[in-house]
């Protein structure tokens, strides 16, 4: 019999990651936290995280779960509410970013920013007090193209980059080319990539049968989006780091007439990541994209622990919990060791 081959990785960081709330969250965390030592927690929940006394409580919610080698990193959602003295005491409880969605652009937005320039003086104090920015970039007007809403968007990305030039800015899981261009142009601007945006596109959501599984916010775009991705995320450029972007829904959720969008990648994220950079013959350059680029945008030391991955085939369940996950029923040639 043959050895198994095994790949051992740093335990690295998800830069973006929804856990939800409740019986959802205690279902879904394990996951994450197995393959991942830390990850940024969006605050985009059902009641959402705005204050410092949300971003605490709902720390505690997960690691009361979660409580071994798993640090999720707590974000507050930025409105036209929110105010600098927010920001500060965010900043006291360890709040590391400030999640800004523009309105009803996505799950969990409808108290969006609706003026960028209205919250500057936020934007201000959390420049001040060394909290990054997350940005999901799509215009929130609604009679923009649904494939042009980030083209839209990326001039005010410019906008906030060159009015805030010592802002760290982070642009969130980036669907196309023209998003790798321009985090490349602006110095202060870095970008998560989810592995989804590496396998979809948008032939995977609509070219055929509708693939509810496989929607998502912002949208899988072309071929020539999804290759400019893959290119960035194995270029070694530190601007580039993983962010999943994994959102998961109950069944019912997802396969309805109006159904919600986002993907349960949690269960495949690293097994999927190890295969795509191994089958491009770039291997040694996924500990970096998971484990130090993220980490130094966020000023973050580099984790210690380590996982390994055996080359096994092994079929992805088609439900865990009631969630569908991402390639469900596909066979991955990589999986978590025992």
């Amino acid at each position: 019999m043959n050895e198994k081959s095994v790949i051992k990785l740093p335990k690295g960081d998800d830069m973006h990651c929804h856990l939800r709330r409740g019986i959802i969250m205690r279902s879904v965390v394990g996951y994450t936290a197995r393959q991942f030592q830390r990850a940024v927690i969006m605050p985009n929940t059902d009641p959402p995280i705005l204050t410092a006394e949300d971003a605490v409580q709902y720390r505690s919610e997960i690691t009361s779960v979660q409580r071994v080698d798993f640090e999720p990193l707590m974000t507050i959602q930025i409105t036209d509410n929110t105010t600098p003295a927010m920001i500060k005491e965010a900043k006291k409880v360890g709040v590391v970013a400030g999640k800004v969605y523009p309105k009803n652009v996505t799950t969990g937005s409808q108290n969006g920013v609706t003026d960028f320039k209205a919250v500057y003086p936020v934007f201000k104090e959390m420049q001040e007090q060394q909290m990054l920015l997350l940005l999901h970039g799509e215009s929130p007007d609604p009679e923009v193209y649904c494939l042009d809403r980030e083209k839209v968007f990326l001039s005010t990305l410019s906008m906030i980059a060159e009015d805030f030039p010592w802002f760290r800015i982070v642009l969130e899981h980036i669907p196309t080319r023209r998003a790798v261009v321009a985090v490349m142009a602006l110095k202060n601007v870095f970008a998560t990539i989810t592995v989804h945006h590496l396998v979809l596109t948008l032939d995977d959501v609509v070219g055929n049968l509708h693939s509810p599984h496989n929607f998502c916010k912002p949208l899988a775009k072309r071929p020539q989006d999804r290759e400019a991705l893959l290119a960035a995320a194995m270029s070694g450029n530190p601007k580039f780091s993983y962010g999943g972007d994994s959102a998961p829904w109950l069944i019912g959720k997802k396969e309805c007439s109006h159904g919600c969008a986002g993907i349960f990648n949690a269960p495949v994220a690293l097994p999927l990541l190890t295969q795509i950079f191994k089958e491009h013959k770039k291997l040694d350059l996924l500990p970096n994209f998971i484990g130090k680029f993220g980490a130094d945008v966020y000023g973050l030391p580099q984790n210690t622990g380590t996982i390994e991955l055996v080359e096994e085939d092994w079929i992805v369940p088609a439900q865990y919990a009631g969630i569908v996950p991402f390639m469900a029923g596909e066979t991955l040639h990589f999986k978590l060791a025992e």
